[in-house]
């Protein structure tokens, strides 16, 4: 027979993973970005200077949204990848509510692909945070009234 706090605490813990997931599921959907709201970018860390700039040249907003970059911990240790902070820091993106899409150096093997797309959060792998964040604000000047994420996902394929 099965203990009863351990058989609580495992349902516990399925359930808050099962709401987790909904959550990161669901961020991208429903009826779109609401005027005036605003959306992040997360850009990997040497990216973040020109991605900031190109931004910073429009003025912060693609339309009627504003947009932030929130630049990644740096996942290199000198030449070496450090494969933890990739991870970590493509799951900070998937919790985020707001992401709108994840910047990447290509420089590097994309570990953190599958960890972003499965968060349905489009995913730009550029050698210029500037271009990167270029596609970015078209993509999102070109959005529907439907799913951001979506909207921005099927411009930038």
């Amino acid at each position: 027979m099965p203990r009863p706090r351990c058989s609580l605490a495992k349902g516990l813990a399925a359930l808050a993973g099962a709401l987790a997931l909904l959550a990161i599921v669901g961020c991208g959907g429903g009826a779109g970005v609401s005027e005036g709201a605003t959306v992040v970018a997360y850009v990997d860390a040497p990216l973040c200077a020109g991605a900031k700039g190109r931004l910073a040249k429009q003025g912060g907003e693609a339309g009627s949204v504003r947009v932030r970059v929130s630049c990644l911990a740096n996942d290199r240790d000198g030449a070496r990848l450090n494969l933890a902070a990739v991870g970590a820091n493509a799951r900070r993106a998937t919790e985020d509510s707001a992401t709108v899409v994840y910047i990447e150096a290509p420089a590097v093997p994309s570990f953190s692909r599958p960890i972003v797309e499965a968060a349905g959060i489009p995913l730009i792998r550029s050698n210029s945070g500037e271009a990167a964040m270029g596609q970015l604000l078209s993509a999102i000047a070109e959005a529907d009234s439907g799913s951001l994420r979506d909207s921005v996902r099927e411009a930038l394929n």
